[in-house]
């Protein structure tokens, strides 16, 4: 099976056969476990193990992915939706603001922003530390700080408005 797995802007095609994934060309053996009661999933990749955190957001495909203290934001999709998406997006363009919320409950570590200012695509906005992890939850797109809802040492629950985002053209 074929799936498009996009993480920070480009679009990696990964090709699932059996035990072995197949990621730019280079076939790699891969077995993956999920650990009962937990988020975490045990991934034996190429010979190398490693512990993830997994967590869905909302959107189709959308996960929140936690290994060796980083968190990055990845959407996967099978090869039919990836086409389907291809088809219905032509045209449109993305949304230029909103909200960044909190994936899971957690505390606000470290505030990387402040209000007014322009952040490209992919700049760190607020770390939030969840499960004994400090997750940096990124710009998707290049915008200005219109809000930060947040301060540092703050609690917050899974879907707590943490930093609003506008578009550039629409900020002063």
């Amino acid at each position: 099976m074929k799936y498009y797995v996009l993480i920070g802007g480009t679009t990696h095609e990964v090709a699932v056969e059996g035990g072995r994934v197949v990621v730019s060309g280079a076939t790699l053996e891969a077995h993956l476990a999920a650990v009962p009661g937990t988020p975490l999933y045990h991934l034996l990749l190429g010979g190398e193990s490693w512990t993830v955190a997994a967590q869905p957001l909302d959107g189709l495909g959308r996960w929140a992915l936690g290994m060796v203290g980083e968190r990055v934001e990845v959407t996967a999709v099978d090869e039919r939706t990836h086409q389907i998406q291809a088809l219905t997006e032509r045209g449109q363009s993305a949304p230029t603001e909103g909200t960044v919320r909190a994936p899971m409950p957690g505390l606000v570590v470290r505030i990387e922003v402040a209000v007014g200012q322009r952040v490209d695509a992919g700049a760190g906005l607020v770390v939030v530390e969840a499960m004994k992890m400090e997750n940096e939850l990124r710009a998707s797109r290049a915008a200005v700080v219109e809000t930060v809802h947040v301060t540092v040492g703050q609690a917050v629950e899974k879907g707590t408005p943490l930093v609003t985002l506008a578009s550039p053209e629409l900020s002063g």
